[in-house]
């Protein structure tokens, strides 16, 4: 009971979104099918019955008859039928009385769903879009098959799968059984067919000891080049080539590491009197684009590897595979479909994804708020690129009356001079937070700097003083 309280309280106060709903136990049976539709057709989710919109629980006792009602919404309201497990969550009511509310998962579903209606719906962050005609018809045609993730990888077995690994997740997860039981019995990560136990895509790419062995281009490919575009033959200006390997995780963290090391900053000193720091991109935008190519590729195209390429003034990331779903490069800021569900579910439960539906608007807002332009994406032929770009961090983002020259990564005595010309009561522990150093490494400059800098005074009362032989004005 205990555990069941917890988690009410927690979808009390979930925000609703692309794979959350709050209903009343008196929606309708009908009214029900539209939600289930449209969160089929999309990326799967949950529904909690009876609890408010507002989080108040309600419960659901006492309604037998209209609850069993809402229990036949994904098989007599639902063409095709959906795939619902039920929880009953025993909880109290806003009343004080023990009660329970319904809690309904539905999984994405590789079929185009629609209602008793013939209406097709799909999940666009919090609400239920009614789908076009034409948009019915491309929801169609990229729900043709199995996801690729739910293949059998050919020669694959249980042994190229890294245990430890399950195990982590697992414990991410809270599950309670062993990690081959974990396997065998969830999202289909092992099956056996004809007595044979065949291994997916999805747990090699998760949990492969040597994913690269199955899938040879599933790494992510670093190239930095010198300029503002790629050159070739005796022009070539590639200065670094790296190949991250590994699984799905392991890649994304090793990528963001070694991204961050090569994204340029630019150190101004601000209104304050403290150093800021602008770097050449918002973090959060460049490492979007890297989860989801990694979460959202095609994986059933072996040809190619996923590039991720910085130039002097651009950032772009090369993914295989064609948009899938209904998303398109207008409309990719607000609608969302996950080629490969159990990728990305997997790294929302390992906090790589937030939630579904929100990281590239989020991408949009923070790149605008950063005085840059918004980020572009192009489908070309089977790759899509997307593209972040920095010029106006310099132009844009640094006020006008800083110097150009001040538009680099100063010296630490550069640092220390400029703090003390602009508040001559700076302190040694104001000059290492600015500068994300230790209070003894500033002090250790400072006394390199016995010929330029001194303090008179003592403590709060003293000042600095800059002598006069020294030139850097």
């Amino acid at each position: 009971m205990m555990g069941n309280l917890k988690k009410i309280e927690e979808l009390q106060v979930k925000p609703e979104g692309q794979t959350f709903d709050r209903k009343s136990a008196k929606i309708d049976a009908k009214s029900l099918a539209v939600i289930l539709v449209a969160m089929a057709n999309a990326d799967g989710g949950d529904i909690a019955v009876g609890i408010e919109d507002d989080g108040k629980v309600a419960g659901i006792d006492g309604m037998e008859q209209h609850i069993n009602e809402l229990l036949r919404a994904p098989f007599d309201f639902c063409v095709p039928s959906i795939d619902v497990e039920i929880e009953r969550l025993a909880c109290i009511d806003a009343d004080g009385r023990s009660n329970h509310i319904l809690l309904m998962h539905v999984h994405q579903s590789m079929k185009l769903h629609a209602n008793q209606a013939d209406d097709a719906f799909y999940r666009v962050g919090d609400k239920s879009k009614k789908l076009s005609f034409e948009q019915r018809m491309q929801l169609l045609y990229a729900k043709g098959g199995r996801y690729y993730e739910d293949e059998p990888v050919y020669n694959a077995t249980i042994e190229d799968i890294d245990l430890a690994k399950v195990n982590d997740y697992i414990k991410v997860l809270g599950y309670s059984k062993d990690a081959i039981t974990f396997l065998r019995e969830n999202k289909e990560f092992v099956t056996n067919r004809d007595g044979v136990e065949k291994v997916s895509g999805a747990a090699i790419l998760l949990f492969g000891k040597n994913t690269q062995q199955f899938f040879p281009r599933s790494y992510v490919r670093f190239i930095r080049y010198q300029g503002t575009e790629a050159k070739v033959g005796t022009e070539m200006n590639v200065v670094k080539d790296v190949i991250f390997e590994g699984t799905v995780l392991e890649i994304i963290n090793k990528v963001i590491a070694y991204v961050q090391t090569q994204i340029k900053e630019y150190t101004f000193l601000g209104s304050k009197g403290l150093f800021v720091t602008i770097p050449e991109y918002p973090k959060y935008c460049w490492q979007e684009l890297i989860v989801n190519a990694v979460a959202h590729r095609d994986y059933s195209i072996y040809g190619t590897d996923i590039q991720v390429k910085l130039f002097d003034d651009h950032f772009t990331v090369e993914s295989p595979g064609f948009l899938p779903g209904l998303v398109r490069t207008y409309n990719i800021r607000h609608i969302h479909f996950s080629r490969n569900p159990k990728i990305a579910a997997y790294l929302r439960d390992y906090k790589i994804v937030k939630e579904f539906g929100e990281g590239v608007d989020r991408m949009y807002r923070e790149m605008q708020e950063a005085g840059q332009p918004e980020p572009k994406y192009i489908q070309d032929d089977f790759i899509l690129k997307a593209t972040l770009r920095a010029k106006t961090v310099v132009e844009d983002n640094v006020p006008h009356s800083v110097p150009h020259n001040v538009l680099h990564q100063p010296s630490l005595e550069e640092v220390i001079l400029a703090a003390i010309k602009n508040n001559d009561k700076v302190t040694r522990k104001e000059i290492a937070a600015s500068q994300h150093i230790s209070v003894k490494t500033v002090q250790r400059q400072l006394e390199k700097m016995r010929d330029k800098v001194k303090y008179e005074g003592s403590g709060d009362r003293g000042h600095w003083v800059i002598l006069s032989n020294d030139k850097t004005d």
